[in-house]
């Protein structure tokens, strides 16, 4: 696979890509994606935006009414692309962990640390420090740029094997102090169109984190497919939404897609669901994403007008049953388009809007990307069918260094996990994680379809469904939900819920084990974490195995 020359001085990460035999195929279709050789994805995203829009145009807002403009946010990555290269010595190809929450500094480094040729490793500030000393172990930054109010746990985890420059503080070392005493004047450096320009960890389950590798046409590639054909973005658009920067969701749906075309971003750094609404209906938001349960919430609060000045409700993250769709049209009038999208392959590459929606799928493959049902040899199936959802398009999964490269790409597909199935024309619907299907007394259960039912009961706040080992059904469907504030969670609303499920779905789908808890287990950008209901489960059969021994 011959590749352009690099610009990296520092080759550590052309060095650790995977074998070439294992990449996942790559089309470029559209004539958006013929790329040049040489792209540099700030030079793009900023500096091509100014030229077009002017200085003057609002590029970043927060809730406290801040707004940085066009100019300023690329001043400011010019600054800091003189920091990393003049004060700290950074390398084109050095790595750069970012640690803050969504505000605008942490775009402005973003920025300028591709524009100084280095190499974005994106974390979030909740990470623990021996989570942040594996992906330091992993990626090895020489630069650490943190908000000033995460930086103990980043120092621990440093050790002082890298330089951490905090931000958003006022003593001398401070990134915004230093940044202050440069000009802004920065030529970027003149990388190739696949240089590696993010690496960015998966949200993951368990065991040791996947370090997705992404070029810097790749940074660009998710904004002329899903964001111009499906969003269709223009300058006027305000976005916002509530998932952190160091995923790519948020990153692209806060910053790249804006940035691509002109349009203005509203930042939050923590928010709840109506908290999110109620700023950006203060902002004049027009594009919102944020999760199905968020989008519940905002209703399950009477709270729907918030969302009516919205052009674009995107929901990704998570499945969106068609009751949650039609609720949010019925209430505010909004279609909302739903997604999925990939770590691995940066962002949405299925999904549909306006007239092509069709409730309860999950749409089509963007425009760039093709997909396909696969089975569990490889083998494409036809509409119809349920297997594994696989996707072929300009961005595919590259793992740092990683023997599990083997099991994401399979015959040159992309396979996410997911499992799916397609009709005729092309439109995939949502069935499972592909450890989330139960099969309980023969039957097929989708996790997913329960918990929807689940959570259209007037008292349930979200839920969230597994499978639990039974000796006579194999597996019984387990659900742990979280009760609206002020109803109990008694033997009596457990059977309320459960008769509820019955009357609304196939009744053999019913949770026979249904808890009450006060909270679900989420990663820091608010994917349910099934496996920790999982691992409660195990830790409930060992208890009772160890029981039964001890009594024999």
């Amino acid at each position: 696979m011959s590749m352009t020359p690099s610009a990296h001085v520092d080759t550590f990460t052309r060095d650790h890509l995977p074998p070439a035999d294992t990449w996942p195929a790559l089309e470029f279709t559209l004539p958006e994606l013929q790329y040049p050789e040489r792209l540099n994805a700030a030079v793009a995203l900023i500096d091509n935006a100014v030229a077009e829009h002017g200085t003057d145009r609002p590029a970043l807002r927060t809730p406290d009414g801040t707004v940085w403009t066009y100019g300023e946010l690329q001043q400011r990555a010019n600054q800091v692309a003189q920091v990393l290269t003049e004060d700290l010595g950074v390398l084109p190809g050095n790595r750069v962990l970012l640690r803050g929450p969504n505000n605008p500094w942490i775009v402005a480094a973003w920025l300028g640390v591709l524009k100084a040729g280095a190499v974005v490793v994106t974390t979030m500030p909740m990470l623990r420090s021996g989570e942040v000393a594996t992906l330091i172990q992993l990626t090895q930054p020489v630069v650490a740029i943190c908000d000033h109010r995460f930086v103990d746990e980043l120092a621990v985890a440093a050790a002082g094997t890298l330089t951490v420059v905090p931000y958003g503080g006022s003593d001398g070392g401070d990134l915004t102090v230093r940044c202050a005493a440069k000009n802004g004047k920065f030529q970027a450096v003149d990388t190739a169109a696949d240089d590696v320009a993010i690496l960015g960890p998966t949200s993951g389950t368990t065991g040791v984190p996947k370090v997705t590798m992404h070029f810097h046409r790749d940074v660009l590639a998710n904004a002329d497919t899903f964001a111009r054909y499906i969003l269709q973005p223009t300058a006027d658009d305000v976005f916002a939404g509530s998932p952190p920067l160091a995923f790519t969701f948020g990153l692209g749906g806060l910053v790249i897609f804006p940035l691509r075309f002109g349009a203005s971003s509203l930042l939050t750094e923590k928010a709840g669901p109506v908290e999110l609404a109620e700023y950006a209906a203060a902002a004049g938001a027009t594009v919102l994403f944020t999760a199905p349960t968020a989008y519940r919430a905002i209703l399950k609060q009477g709270r729907g007008e918030l969302l009516r000045g919205l052009r674009v409700g995107v929901s990704a993250g998570e499945h969106l049953s068609k009751e949650t769709w039609e609720a949010v049209r019925d209430a505010t009038g909004i279609r909302l388009v739903n997604g999925i999208g990939a770590t691995e392959m940066l962002h949405v590459f299925i999904s549909a809007a306006g007239d092509d929606i069709r409730p309860g799928t999950t749409g089509r493959a963007v425009p760039g990307y093709r997909a396909t049902i696969l089975d569990d040899d490889g083998n494409e199936l036809g509409p119809g069918n349920h297997g594994r959802l696989a996707v072929i398009g300009p961005t595919g999964c590259r793992y740092l260094d990683d023997p599990r490269q083997s099991k994401y790409v399979l015959k040159g597909w992309n396979v996410t996990g997911d499992t799916f199935s397609m009709d005729e024309d092309g439109y995939f619907t949502y069935q499972a994680r592909s450890d989330d299907m139960i099969v309980s007394s023969g039957y097929n259960i989708g996790a997913p379809e329960v918990e929807a039912a689940i959570d259209q009961h007037p008292d349930v706040a979200e839920s969230a469904v597994i499978g639990r080992s039974d000796p006579e059904r194999g597996t019984l469907v387990c659900a742990f939900v979280v009760l609206c504030d002020g109803v109990i969670g008694d033997a009596a609303k457990r059977k309320e819920i459960q008769d509820f499920v019955k009357a609304s779905i196939a009744p053999y789908k019913y949770p026979r084990d249904l808890r009450f808890v006060t909270e679900l287990p989420r990663n820091p950008s608010g994917k349910l974490q099934h496996f920790k209901l999982r691992e409660i489960i195990a830790g409930e059969t060992q208890e009772l195995t160890a029981a039964g021994q001890s009594q024999a």
